[in-house]
């Protein structure tokens, strides 16, 4: 409709639609002074001044969220929310260094000789997990309940060169395809593993095995789930080995049936 025109007493206006040719009868009648009270007119300006306030204050937040945590988006931010805080816990860091950030947003650079990782198990059963290694994100987050179970990536550890990935349903998929994917890793390689989600119903000894002889201590403990990450080896000349461990236990869960989101970061020697 074009209109409504707001007459002194009570009027008939008639309105013709925009989009068909019959007209509409509407009677208006005015109720009251057009004009506000004082007093109404302060409780308004007063419900503005707060309402300014209150974004302010949000943008503000918002802002040191993002500057605390170069990769954390606008989108993170509105996940926790959606999840009930099931996802990304926003930690801010202890140590007031601003200086710049190493790859995959490290705290500080690895040295020059190194390797930079960064990893994040998932959330619940909703936020999926992370592996960045060397500035690239192999595997990146996802929040529609994607890459459940073992996520694998395989790196050259003479090169760093993203060899392969695997992803492994350990709720429902075959242990079979997991075992087949560690026994093709080759000599020299980095494997980097996060879990999602339940990481170990389908596992059995002959994949735990496997797995331990990349370097993993936690892999004979683990259980319905956990949250687990691992970095470590197919017979590499640095030998290293990085490792966090949640159970999952329903009186400490941050989440009711699933542990906290942990993450893990760290350097890696280069081979000459």
């Amino acid at each position: 409709m074009k209109g409504i025109v707001l007459l002194n007493d009570e009027s008939t206006v008639t309105v013709r639609g925009a989009e068909h040719n019959n007209s509409v009868m509407i009677y208006i009648r005015r109720v009251g002074p057009l004009v506000l009270h004082k007093s109404q007119r302060d409780k308004k300006k007063l419900r503005f001044v707060f309402m300014v306030a209150a974004l302010i204050i949000s943008i503000s937040l918002v802002l040191k969220l993002l500057q605390a945590n170069p990769e954390l988006t606008l989108s993170d931010l509105v996940e926790r929310s959606e999840v009930g805080a099931a996802s990304f816990q926003l930690k801010t860091d202890d140590h007031k260094d601003d200086g710049p950030r190493g790859k995959c947003g490290l705290v500080k650079p690895c040295p020059g000789n190194n390797y930079t990782f960064k990893i994040y198990s998932g959330a619940t059963n909703i936020i999926g997990p992370q592996i960045c290694f060397e500035g690239k994100m192999i595997i990146e987050k996802d929040r529609r309940g994607k890459r459940p179970g073992i996520n694998i990536a395989v790196i050259n550890e003479k090169t760093g060169e993203h060899v392969k990935t695997g992803i492994f349903n350990m709720w429902n998929g075959k242990v079979e395809e997991l075992i087949e994917f560690l026994k093709s890793i080759k000599d020299g390689s980095l494997v980097l593993i996060a879990t999602f989600d339940d990481p170990a119903t389908k596992l059995n000894d002959e994949a735990r095995t496997l797995i331990a002889e990349l370097g993993s201590s936690y892999i004979s403990q683990l259980k319905f789930r956990d949250n687990w990450l691992f970095v470590g080896g197919k017979n590499t000349r640095t030998q290293v080995t990085f490792e966090q461990h949640l159970k999952n236990d329903r009186k400490t869960n941050k989440y009711e049936s699933w542990p906290e989101m942990i993450e893990m970061e760290g350097c890696i020697p280069r081979i000459d």
